[in-house]
């Protein structure tokens, strides 16, 4: 019996290769870059690393699929999940898909360093296993498929964090390094270094994107492309029944919908994702690709984490909904050979807006411990959000603050709790504090309105208004101690992510406004597509 079998047999994983055995291949085995038709994938083995190392795995992550915590520690869990070794019965391979790059076509993209290691099944649920970072593939163009470990720290704690946050995501399984060395520019100003390689495992029901139906739409390949949306309604939307035209409608209707709960998810914790391409849109509405991603520290909807889009800005905090509803333009466009029809597709995104204005408004809501509707409420949300943006205003802070105010509270007291909030108290002066008076004023009054009593209230407040998120400059120091072979500040932030809406007093220090120091620091402020 080989290691393989062994290793088999103990994490009992079961091989259930939908998407490679359904849908056309490659016929090119050749691991070179190369524009691929016809095919909805390319096989490719993984770059064998030097000396793999685990640094860290999900437990709950493993558990999903099947492996004990014991299995997760073994060699062969290492060698697998580093690209070392394969698993028996797999055939690795690499998506090919296009895409909308900050709004050019860009045309053929595909898994430039992604590898899909196999789908497995447990308990009647199919995971894909995807390698980042283990090489090149036919679609990695000029580039080498690598990672490397500050990138892929920041991508295993961003995906279980925002799991535990409630927002759709995809998640990682394990985090390794390789042993090698790779070459990056970080901030793409000619100053390239060596830095230490890494692989992590993401995992998710699919990494299907938007691109993946642009592609074969370009390129007029009504086959492949009839098949890969029979194939997603087959087995992500098996609620769309029929085999008609109007599957297809039906299927731009539920990614919208998908797609518009996971913007709204966002927009709740203060997530920016930084490169909403259409390459990097998950057909399942999971936040996917996390590159230079980061969460609003002071509440500025203009604000990117990208280096890439400082000029145009067009991933901002505050355009993501309407980035989300241009993609989905994309989307339906690529979809309307299949169905010959614009009306209905218009329908479905003329709607979108209205529809996210509607959820945003209840999100809100929500946040500020609304349980009613009341016609002031739009102008209610509407004045805080301009108010947050008078100073510099802790957006997690602030709302976790304001679940502590009692009906009671004089306009004083409420505005004392949030306090900390504020970077800079001392501009908190004049118009300013006439400002949050006011507003503090119309939102006791408003709380009056609710039946609910304050103790009830600040429970759903804490249920939807973290406590901790994932702020760049905790990620950066994990980054700068991992790159010293420390890895205890990811297991500390891994175990914090995964109850962000409890007080957890022993991690108090967490809950706390960006250090001045974070401000401009390469990593804990704007982040190239290299982070």
């Amino acid at each position: 019996m080989t290691n393989f079998d062994i290793m088999q047999n103990k994490m009992k994983l079961k091989i259930n290769n939908r998407f490679s055995t359904e849908l056309p291949a490659d016929p090119d085995q050749t691991n070179v870059t190369r524009q691929v038709k016809n095919a909805c994938f390319s096989y490719v083995t993984p770059q064998i690393p030097s000396n793999p190392q685990l640094i860290h795995f999900s437990e709950e992550v493993a558990a999903m699929l099947g492996i004990s915590n014991e299995d997760a520690q073994s060699s062969e869990f290492t060698n697998v999940f580093s690209g070392k070794e394969l698993l028996p019965g797999s055939r690795p391979y690499s998506m090919s898909y296009a895409g909308h790059q900050f709004g050019n076509w860009a045309g053929q993209l595909g898994d430039g360093r992604a590898i899909i290691l196999a789908e497995v099944e447990n308990k009647e649920q199919v995971y894909t296993l995807q390698l980042k970072g283990a090489g090149m593939t036919p679609y990695s163009r000029r580039a080498d498929g690598l990672a490397v470990l500050r990138s892929s720290i920041r991508e295993h704690l961003c995906s279980e964090a925002m799991f535990h946050l409630g927002v759709p995501t995809t998640r990682s399984l394990s985090l390794m390094l390789t042993g090698d060395q790779v070459l990056r520019d970080v901030m793409y100003d000619g100053n390239p270094a060596y830095e230490k390689g890494a692989v992590v495992c993401r995992v998710a029901p699919s990494f299907m994107r938007f691109g993946n139906f642009e592609l074969f739409s370009s390129q007029k390949d009504l086959i492949t492309l009839k098949a890969i949306a029979d194939f997603t309604i087959k087995y992500h939307f098996s609620e769309i029944k029929g085999n008609t035209a109007a599957n297809y409608v039906a299927l731009l209707q539920a990614v919208a919908n998908k797609t518009r709960e996971m913007i709204v998810h966002w927009q709740r914790v203060g997530f920016v994702h930084g490169v909403m391409n259409t390459d990097n849109m998950s057909i399942l509405g999971l936040t996917i690709d996390y590159g230079p991603y980061g969460w609003l520290e002071d509440y500025n909807p203009n604000w990117t984490p990208n280096t890439t889009d400082r000029e145009h800005r067009r991933y901002r905090f505050g355009n993501q909904a309407e980035i989300a509803l241009w993609n989905l333009y994309q989307l339906a466009n690529a979809l309307y050979p299949l169905i010959q029809e614009a009306a209905p597709l218009e329908a479905i995104l003329e709607a979108f807006q209205s529809q996210y204005e509607e959820e945003y408004i209840n999100m809100m809501r929500n946040k500020l411990g609304l349980s009613t509707i009341e016609e002031e409420d739009n102008q209610l949300i509407h004045i805080l959000t301009e108010n947050l943006q008078l100073t510099e205003t802790d957006m997690t802070i602030f709302f976790r603050k304001l679940g502590q105010i009692k009906k009671e509270d004089s306009v004083e007291e409420a505005f004392e709790l949030i306090k900390e909030s504020f970077y800079k108290i001392e501009e908190v002066v004049d118009k300013t504090y006439d400002a949050w008076m006011y507003w503090f004023t119309q939102y006791l009054n408003r709380l009056q309105q609710e039946s609910i009593s304050d103790v009830d209230r600040k429970v759903v407040m804490d249920q939807v208004n973290p406590k901790y998120v994932l702020r760049n400059y905790m990620s950066q120091l994990a980054i700068e101690a991992a790159e010293k072979e420390d890895y205890s500040l990811i297991e500390e932030l891994h175990l914090l992510l995964k109850n962000p809406y409890q007080e957890q007093d022993k991690y108090q220090k967490w809950f706390a406004k960006r250090p001045d120091w974070a401000r401009e620091k390469i990593g804990s402020s704007m982040l190239s597509c290299s982070s």
